[in-house]
């Protein structure tokens, strides 16, 4: 009952929420928001590290944004592609790196993501190189609705963002999603129980990256851009951030990680100029520019303190 009132107030406080923010940044949230779902599903409930999510999130970026501005696809079917070449990606590179375990499994995911980066950097037609892939239009929904507007964007985002995690909550609810559990509690003993766990952690891995595609092609849909950021190690490393903050293995932890990450990256300079404003020492304006610092202050607190993440410690200290 707690659950269902707690999705209740956060879809409530969704729906209002661009009327007193902005649309833009708050779609930026909830993209960011599904990319960590996404990874915590691998992670969180399948127990797989993995340091190539960038690969998934940054190549949908890609192309979504062609096939909306050269290929002269509608937006549905632009993310449907999109979200198949996360899903191809995810298992040609989760087919090779399942084969190995723990850090091996990790090392496996991030030269295979890195291999996508340079990829990405060279085929300049394709992606702009350094330059990025700029101009994306938005389109219209079903080639009704036009995207053009913030508000009804955000309102597109929000149904995809709904979509996105609720799918993640019937896998993990489901007996797939036990099976998953089974694997990354006792690996071992799932096998001897007769389950193919390869192909219980491919299916796992595809899934997330398919996700994961599904935010990043809707992020450089909204944003009108897509740029080497979104596939570089550094995007990986990011979202491995949001889930350990927010709380890993929980549904509403990588959302909550997500949303403060962000808003770091995007508030963090105005709250020092009002900061210094307020009281006058010019330290506070150079906040902005030491977004890595206060973000990587914030994890060594929630490892020192938070270990099971923001939501992870609330969940376990409300149950004892």
């Amino acid at each position: 009952m707690n659950k269902k009132l707690g999705y209740s107030i956060a879809f409530a406080l969704a729906l209002v929420a661009p009327f007193i923010g902005y649309p833009v940044l708050l779609m930026k949230l909830l993209c960011f928001a599904l990319f960590a779902c996404a990874f915590n599903l691998l992670i969180g409930f399948t127990g797989l590290l993995s340091f190539g999510h960038a690969a998934f999130f940054g190549t949908a970026g890609y192309v979504a944004g062609n096939a909306l501005k050269h290929w002269g696809l509608p937006f549905e079917l632009s993310l449907l592609v999109a979200v198949l070449s996360g899903a191809m990606i995810g298992l040609v590179m989760g087919g090779l790196a399942i084969r190995r375990q723990g850090i091996y499994f990790s090392m496996i995911t991030l030269a295979l993501a890195q291999m996508v980066y340079f990829g990405a950097l060279r085929f300049t037609d394709f992606t702009g190189g350094e330059d990025g892939l700029q101009g994306i239009p938005r389109g219209k929904l079903l080639g009704l609705l036009d995207l053009g507007s913030d508000l009804a964007m955000y309102y597109v985002v929000l149904g995809i963002f709904i979509a996105g995690f609720a799918l993640i909550v019937r896998t993990v609810h489901s007996p797939f999603g036990q099976v998953l559990k089974a694997i990354k509690e006792n690996e071992p003993r799932a096998i001897s129980l007769g389950y193919d766990v390869d192909k219980y952690k491919l299916t796992a891995f595809v899934l997330s990256g398919s996700l994961a595609a599904l935010a990043g092609a809707t992020k450089s849909v909204v944003l009108g851009f897509e740029t080497l950021t979104d596939v570089h190690w550094a995007m990986s490393g990011m979202v491995i951030l949001m889930t350990l903050v927010g709380g890993m293995g929980t549904l509403a932890g990588p959302v909550i990680g997500a949303i403060l990450i962000i808003s770091l990256e995007n508030k963090l300079g105005d709250f020092g100029a009002m900061m210094a404003n307020a009281t006058g020492i010019e330290w506070f304006t150079s906040l902005g520019e030491a977004v890595s610092l206060v973000t990587g202050l914030i994890f060594v607190t929630c490892v020192l303190l938070f270990r099971r993440g923001i939501v992870g410690e609330i969940v376990a200290r409300t149950k004892g």
